[in-house]
């Protein structure tokens, strides 16, 4: 990866130029950089797939006026000072919204919302298994599933991500360093198993998630932080009358475009309730993103990361 300048970018059609005030860092970025991820970019491009910031320049079509504050998901470019962000996948910041929590917002919690409720339309007294719990996923499926009644367990590596799931709601944690994930969840639900898997790892653990199912269990896959992905022994979804779904919340805006506006103010106003409370402590200036992504890609951090331009050093 090289900083450097490129020119800026102009808005057309219903599309804003925004300065950007924070750009999100995904573990996808990673993939997307190495050629591992579905989507395929030629390079040179610019990573990035979420940021908040400022309306300089909004196209012709753009609902949007030069001052105001949103967020977006994009399908590139949000490592940068200023990108052109599209209307669909956009929308209004509230005031209460620090740039942080914004930053933090288009990409973990939609997809955390559709695993739960849309996918495997979690219910009251179900327990919910979330993976990752101190990710960014795990860290917004743990508040999402507490707030409609799920008890819910966890797993993260070591005490310090222990304690944050602890912290953001999560009935138990499981050590998935100090013993194995199926032999957990048997004493944790008295043998029964869990209802819903939240799976953003992928590999072993999806299909170590197959063992801790209940009868009639959903398995949600929603990414492949672990860098490989599981073939599935699909006897065990037949003995246990179970379920494997996927979410790709990118996609919702070229399949449901009319789902993704409301999911923002869905989440705005669990936001405003302190339902949702974005988990963002590793900062970077954007001009030190290679760092970044090499502490995503090694587990170094826990939540949200977000990376500022007005930190970086030009």
């Amino acid at each position: 990866m090289h900083w450097r300048d490129i020119p800026t970018p102009q808005a057309r059609g219903d599309s804003s130029l925004v300065r950007v005030e924070a750009a999100g860092a995904n573990f996808l970025d990673t993939l997307m950089i190495r050629g591992q991820y579905q989507v395929k970019p030629p390079v040179p491009f610019t990573p990035g797939i979420e940021v908040v910031g400022i309306v300089e320049q909004p196209g012709p079509d753009s609902p949007y006026k030069a001052g105001d504050r949103i967020c977006a998901m994009l399908d590139l470019g949000g490592y940068a000072e200023y990108v052109v962000v599209p209307r669909n996948g956009s929308e209004p910041v509230p005031g209460e919204m620090t740039a942080l929590e914004a930053a933090g917002l288009p990409i973990v919690y939609p997809t955390a919302f559709l695993a739960l409720r849309q996918r495997a339309n979690v219910q009251p007294g179900e327990t919910v298994l979330v993976h990752a719990g101190a990710g960014g996923v795990g860290s917004a499926a743990i508040q999402l599933a507490k707030h409609w009644g799920a008890r819910v367990i966890a797993t993260a590596g070591g005490a310090d991500k222990i304690a944050l799931c602890l912290q953001l709601g999560a009935d138990a944690v499981i050590d998935y360093r100090a013993e194995p994930i199926a032999a957990a969840v048997r004493r944790e639900t008295g043998g029964r198993g869990v209802d819903v898997v939240i799976d953003p790892v992928g590999g072993d653990v999806t299909k170590e998630s197959l063992r801790c199912l209940a009868w009639g269990g959903r398995l949600v896959i929603v990414g492949f932080a672990g860098g490989s992905i599981a073939e599935l022994p699909a006897n065990r979804l037949l003995l246990k009358n179970a379920a494997a779904l996927g979410v790709y919340w990118g996609e919702y805006r070229a399949h449901h475009p009319e789902i993704v506006a409301q999911l923002f103010r869905d989440i705005f106003a669990l936001h405003k309730v302190g339902v949702v409370r974005p988990l963002v402590r590793d900062v970077f200036p954007l001009d030190q993103a290679e760092r970044a992504l090499q502490a995503i890609a090694s587990r170094d951090t826990v939540g949200k990361v977000v990376l500022l331009p007005d930190a970086a050093q030009g």
